[in-house]
């Protein structure tokens, strides 16, 4: 008897925070998942967790990104475009153009890469592609000038491909959240600063959790094939903006 064939999800930006935890959620949902990243110890120990397969690729990368559409093969029902990331959070006016080029390259650049690499089977397959945006990319703020322009080109990128994909069976959503305390993003952010990192969510009682984000996209993911979800966007009830957060500090009284 012939074991069913299990559909097959590609994850970028696996190795930790919202690309794990939906790694993890999308093989429960029955997924064969290929988990990409640049850390291979990491994706190693994911893949023989959830029993996928591990592909060390950085989406910058045009080799590492050849290779991993070479492992994907013919057939992809699922891309996740997760590989991100905000560098630093100065003014405009003192922008350290490097972080500002870096955060371009792979949160716009990486995605355009990967998903044009993975295209021809996401089409052969009736596929989905699910990009992870930002609130960023919604509304600026003061700080996140880099990540915000980025994060508006994932959004311009997603648009754009949908409509270009019109008469293909390939469905287009981007997930845009809100606060999320994942792993390692903050940190990254400030560069190690973890005083930094943790003012971030200081005094908020329930931040959004990687583990919340990997179940919309395993939502969006499972929806019948004629339903698109153009764009998610979700935050902590906590957060009503960007700007606007809901904090508490010390014991009410």
């Amino acid at each position: 008897m012939n074991e069913t064939v299990r559909p097959v999800a590609v994850v970028t930006g696996a190795s930790s925070g919202i690309g794990a935890a939906t790694a993890r959620r999308l093989a429960a949902e029955g997924f064969d998942v290929v988990c990409a990243a640049r850390r291979g110890d990491r994706i190693s120990a994911l893949a023989a967790e959830i029993h996928g397969r591990a592909v060390r690729c950085d989406v910058t990368s045009s080799e590492d990104v050849a290779a991993l559409a070479a492992e994907v093969g013919e057939r992809c029902d699922l891309l996740v475009n997760n590989a991100g990331g905000a560098f630093g959070a100065d003014p405009v006016s003192s922008a350290d153009l490097e972080k500002w080029r870096a955060m371009y390259e792979v949160n716009v650049i990486g995605v355009v890469a990967v998903t044009k690499a993975l295209l021809p089977a996401l089409v052969a397959s009736e596929g989905q592609i699910v990009v992870m945006g930002s609130t960023a990319g919604q509304v600026s703020y003061e700080g996140g000038g880099g990540y915000a322009a980025a994060k508006f080109g994932v959004r311009a990128v997603v648009d754009t491909l949908r409509l270009e994909l019109w008469d293909q069976p390939v469905r287009v959503c981007e997930i845009a959240p809100g606060m999320v305390k994942s792993e390692g993003f903050a940190l990254t952010r400030f560069e190690g600063d973890q005083a930094k990192a943790d003012a971030v969510y200081a005094g908020v009682a329930e931040p959004l959790t990687s583990e919340d984000i990997a179940d919309c996209v395993a939502w969006v993911a499972t929806r019948p094939s004629h339903v698109n979800i153009d764009r998610m966007i979700v935050r902590p009830r906590a957060q009503a903006a960007n700007h606007k957060v809901h904090r508490v500090f010390g014991e009410a009284r």
